[in-house]
């Protein structure tokens, strides 16, 4: 069944300035809303495009292999799930983003 089937990692998920492209998988939840504002705060920290696109179709999340959200994409790999980051978790992971 192609619904459940795992998305590629695409390496064009970047942004013009070459800042992470970053998404927030979930379905609108509280949950999901405290891990959107929290990666805005830390991109905004971090000086990078606050711009984080929130997927809220259950195909699109379940298509990067997401059954427990919220979940966290930087630049087309998932990089956390089923729970709520803090501000220095996502800047961390951000940084590491940023190197590679």
């Amino acid at each position: 069944m192609s619904l459940f089937k795992k998305k590629k990692e695409d390496k064009s998920e970047t942004n013009v300035k070459g800042d992470a492209y970053v998404k927030v998988l979930g379905s609108g939840c509280a949950k999901c809303n405290q891990l959107e504002a929290a990666a805005k705060e830390a991109m905004s920290k971090l000086g990078m495009d606050t711009d984080i696109e929130h997927v809220k179709d259950f195909a699109q999340i379940a298509a990067y292999g997401v059954m427990t959200t919220p979940a966290l994409v930087v630049d087309g790999k998932v990089v956390s799930y089923g729970k709520v980051l803090k501000t220095e978790e996502i800047i961390s992971i951000l940084e590491k983003a940023r190197k590679q």
